[in-house]
């Protein structure tokens, strides 16, 4: 069954989401075809993503782009938000949509009347939310590339099947297996046969990064490829970038082999933190292509979720075909 938006997205509960879009009828409109190559429309969509990753109150945790669809996981970060000066939220707000005259006026700290300056700061606080909202950040993101697109083929009508499909991710395990779930999904596609080659990626990205990091500085870095992603380690996600990494690389050796592999020896110590073993950390990445999941997490964020919604039963703990009550008092 489908859920409105405003039970999945609950910031009291979380400030993590995996979001993915799809093209319509599943078409490779962003790859490649028998026809054409459209492979720098996949760059389009990345892009469009570092632009409005650097405007809104809205972090880039991961992402893949293939061919037919992508994904994404996100930090809502609301508190960042409601720092910003009005003239801060103007700016952002005003970098992705037409200046009005007045609008020009008040971000060039021009003389405004009285009834200008009410104008202006009735409508702050609605550009303010907006500048948090996950569903502004995918309409922006998807309308953009939708009608750039459609331009570029010369047709009209529908480039997405239907709106982005969202899921909240309630603890630390819970956003793990999801980065890996969304970095592994090109080699899982038959893509790409390691992280490192695999395009339009996030973990590809970090690689990058680190290996620009590390290397002696010849002359200014380039440009990166992608949006400024959370920071692995301290002051970002929980998890340092070579345990990450490892956590990775395993996962796909261990999910590609299901049922034959045995755990390598450089099982990554983030496993042992959680207190996972290997064959019920695979479970959790696999249970993101399971259909109608709207959240995930331990057994007590989904109470709390649940009792939040007012509901007995949520599904996708335990058992992935498990419904599990809830009883209130």
């Amino acid at each position: 069954m489908t859920r409105p938006r405003h039970q999945i997205v609950s910031l009291d509960d979380t400030a993590y989401y995996h979001c993915t879009s799809r093209c319509v009828r599943g078409a490779r409109l962003l790859g490649r075809n028998p026809r054409h190559k459209h492979d720098h429309r996949r760059k389009i969509l990345l892009d469009r993503l570092r632009q409005l990753a650097s405007l809104f109150s809205i972090d880039v945790a991961a992402y893949a782009i293939l061919h037919n669809h992508y994904h994404l996981v996100l930090r809502v970060d609301r508190q960042r938000a409601l720092q910003w000066s009005d003239q801060e939220v103007a700016r952002r707000w005003f970098s992705l949509h037409p200046r009005s005259p007045l609008a020009r006026r008040f971000l060039d700290d021009q003389p405004l009347s009285p009834e200008e300056l009410s104008s202006i700061q009735d409508r702050i606080p609605t550009w303010r939310e907006r500048l948090f909202s996950l569903s502004w950040f995918m309409r922006a993101l998807n309308e953009h590339v939708a009608r750039r697109l459609n331009r570029e083929d010369g047709k009209s009508g529908r480039f997405w099947q239907g709106r982005f499909h969202s899921q909240a991710l309630l603890d630390d395990t819970a956003l793990l297996a999801c980065m890996a779930y969304v970095d592994l999904n090109p080699i899982r596609a038959g893509k790409a046969l390691s992280p490192e080659t695999s395009d339009f990626t996030s973990i590809q990205n970090r690689i990058r990064q680190w290996q620009e990091s590390s290397a002696p500085q010849q002359s200014p870095p380039a440009r990166p490829e992608g949006p400024t992603l959370l920071p692995l380690g301290a002051g970002g996600i929980p998890i340092p970038f070579q345990d990450y990494l490892q956590l990775v690389e395993w996962t796909g050796r261990e999910i590609r082999k299901e049922g034959a592999a045995s755990i390598p020896h450089s099982l990554p110590p983030i496993l042992e933190r959680l207190g996972m073993s290997g064959s019920s950390w695979t479970d959790q990445v696999n249970r993101f292509k399971l259909p109608h999941r709207w959240v995930f997490g331990p057994l007590e964020q989904l109470r709390l979720a649940a009792r939040r919604l007012e509901q007995r039963w949520v599904r996708g703990v335990g058992d992935p075909q498990a419904r599990h009550s809830f009883s209130f008092g």
